[in-house]
């Protein structure tokens, strides 16, 4: 049989003095032992594990010691020998999740009127009062008020809310603190020196920082990670036996997002969720991992972060390496998507987009974003207008010159052939831009005459030239323009002195609104119209289909709309049209609201692949085909029914 004990009751506090992180409580309880100032009632509450019943068993064991050391208890007389050995007849524990009835609390109850035989006191710990019931808690109210002078109740519990008032208010109240972590650390390394345990500080921290401020837990996991690392405690097989990311993923997916690599940033998130954590779990550890480093980027509140040694140093390093401007946003959106996740039904999507944004502020990408959402466009210099201008009209500028050179003269080869296209091509955005740029508009007046004068001769070969680039690829109406803008230099070759000044004072007025205007060339109507209105796609076998599947749209519109069925009765089938007729105006209207919905069903239900159509039309010879005697109405429903004429004679029903 194995002599091994758990750390959680091995090294469980017998003193006041090894208490860890009640400081608060074990001075005050100290302080009542030593001036003989002890209550008759006191209720001990907090989370679980930070040393409540701990320190009910440490006060009932000093107070009832026949030779203190102060307020601690010696260890040596026969009460406190009596204690530790497990037979003291002086302090008794109840669990009150077990025994929570009134029963139990009158067998309570008459323990108490027995006196001491060793000792001052008769003590009585209650664990987990909370769960008490309503009776026991009023049958415990008259001795927990007045209770014997030898007689001494400690309460504990998890969750006060839950206790009466009337108990609270019989009680000194004593609210146990979770247990820092600088606290469960350092109680940690003396465990693991007393073992002879190496461990390094990350791992004692990941430890720590798991057990969320209970000792006990922390205890657990130590026991559980000197399981499986031995005698030596390392970071990533510590991490990996707790089952937590550790302060690496963080530390480097904040690298990563920094520099603004968004793929290596969604290749570790993938690593991520190979190792069976959650997209939830990893954003939450993200954001508290970028709060410390927003929280470290300042010497007075360094005190908010929970570590110790190597890793503090880690933080304030990379702290100091990241932006505020980047800090804020990253945690900002982080926070948004937590209250999204939950009801995302594809939580990594969202998690992989939200990566990409704090890439993008790595980047500083978003820091310059307009309200549209759009980048705004760079400001121009009077040296590089011009180059913009003739840049921007045409997606491949190159062939432009190409298409208009055969039909150029020789008084071309005067000038440079670069500058040649500039005028024709600012000429065509003028009269477009003029309302929006005033430099422009101011030489429109005197570029248009030359324009028109110019185009005379060019326009059939111009439009010629454009349906015949046009027709075969529709997709493409930025070439007819381009066309026509390289074909007006023709006829103002020979006019180049006119169109100087209009180039300079474009390239000192020009605004970046008479570029987009000029970035968007002016489609061909005829075909953006072709372009933009597609031919509805229509089965042939339409009708075929329809007739086929006729009682399975009669079932599928019963099921939709029952009320509807007496019009698809008499449907008929022309092609991809289903035409019905219906007794009054308000019934087509309903049905109307509804055919989006019945022609998808329809569809699917008959395997049309294409369009369908509805005509609906209002017969009012329908409504007087219909029974309008008593008698006929019921000859119609059971011709119609059946099982109505059963039920007629079963239950010996007459018409009246």
């Amino acid at each position: 049989m194995s002599d091994f004990i758990v750390s959680a009751r091995k090294y469980r506090p017998a003193t006041f003095r090894s208490v860890v992180g009640q400081k608060h409580i074990t001075s005050t309880l100290q302080n009542a032992i030593e001036r003989g100032q002890l209550a008759h009632a006191y209720l001990f509450c907090g989370p679980r594990g930070v040393g409540k019943t701990t320190c009910a068993r440490i006060f009932a064991k000093a107070i009832n010691c026949l030779a203190p050391d102060g307020a601690e208890a010696c260890n040596e007389c026969e009460s406190c020998r009596s204690f530790n050995e497990g037979r003291s007849l002086n302090i008794h524990e109840l669990d009150a999740a077990s025994n929570n009835s009134v029963e139990d609390i009158r067998t309570l109850i008459e323990q108490v009127r027995i006196i001491p035989q060793v000792g001052r006191y008769s003590v009585f710990i209650i664990d987990e009062v909370h769960m008490l019931s309503a009776a026991a808690f009023n049958a415990f109210l008259k001795t927990l008020e007045e209770p014997p002078a030898h007689a001494i109740f400690i309460l504990a519990t998890t969750e006060k809310h839950k206790i009466i008032p009337t108990i609270l208010s019989r009680c000194q109240i004593y609210d146990f603190n979770r247990i820092r972590v600088e606290d469960s650390v350092e109680y940690l390394k003396y465990i693991a020196s007393q073992e002879g345990i190496t461990a390094d500080d990350e791992s004692l921290n990941l430890i720590a920082q798991k057990a969320d401020g209970g000792m006990r837990d922390a205890l657990s996991m130590f026991d559980k990670a000197v399981s499986f690392c031995g005698q030596e405690l390392r970071y990533q097989e510590v991490a990996q036996t707790l089952n937590v990311l550790d302060y690496d993923t963080y530390f480097s997916m904040t690298e990563t997002l920094l520099s603004g690599n968004y793929v290596e940033a969604l290749l570790s998130f993938d690593n991520v969720l190979a190792r069976g954590f959650s997209g939830q779990t990893f954003m939450a550890g993200l954001n508290r991992h970028l709060r410390d480093l927003l929280v470290a980027r300042n010497e007075p509140s360094l005190r908010l972060l929970e570590f110790t040694g190597t890793l503090m140093e880690r933080y304030r390093t990379q702290a100091a390496a990241c932006p505020p401007e980047f800090l804020f946003g990253a945690i900002s959106l982080l926070t948004d998507l937590d209250g999204k996740i939950r009801q995302s039904s594809n939580q990594r999507l969202l998690v992989e987009l939200g990566l990409m944004k704090i890439a993008g502020l790595g980047q500083k990408k978003n820091d310059t974003l307009t309200s549209s959402g759009e980048y705004p466009l760079p400001e121009l210099t009077p040296r590089t207008a011009a180059a913009a201008v003739a840049a921007t009209p045409a997606a491949q500028p190159q062939p432009a010159p190409a298409q208009s050179a055969p039909a150029r003269s020789q008084s071309t080869q005067q000038t440079a052939p670069a500058p040649a296209p500039q005028p024709a091509t600012v000429q065509r955005p003028t009269a477009a831009a003029a309302e929006s740029s005033p430099g422009i508009a101011a030489s429109a007046p005197a570029a248009t005459p030359a324009a028109k004068a110019a185009a005379d001769p060019a326009p059939p070969a111009t439009s010629a030239a454009a349906r015949t680039s046009a027709m075969p690829t529709p997709s493409i109406q930025p070439a007819p323009e381009r066309t026509q803008a390289a074909a007006t230099p023709v006829s103002t070759q020979p006019q180049t002195a006119r169109p100087r000044p209009v180039q300079s004072r474009l390239a000192s007025g020009i605004s970046i609104s008479a570029l987009i205007n000029d970035a968007a060339p002016e489609p061909d109507t005829e075909t953006a119209v072709h372009a933009a209105a597609p031919q509805p796609v229509i089965d042939p076998l339409s009708a075929e289909k329809l007739e086929t599947t006729r009682e399975k749209i009669l079932t599928l519109v019963r099921e939709m709309r029952p009320r509807f069925v007496a019009a698809f009765e008499r449907m008929q089938f022309q092609g991809h049209v289903i035409r019905i007729a219906v007794p009054s105006e308000a019934l087509r209207e309903e049905i109307l609201r509804n055919k989006t919905e019945l022609l998808l069903r329809i569809a699917e239900t008959s395997g049309v692949q294409g369009m369908l159509e509805l005509d609906v039309t209002v017969n009012e010879e329908i409504r007087a085909a219909r029974p309008i005697k008593l008698e006929d109405r019921v000859k119609y429903m059971t011709e119609k029914n059946p099982l109505l004429a059963e039920l007629r004679r079963a239950l010996d029903l007459e018409v009246e």
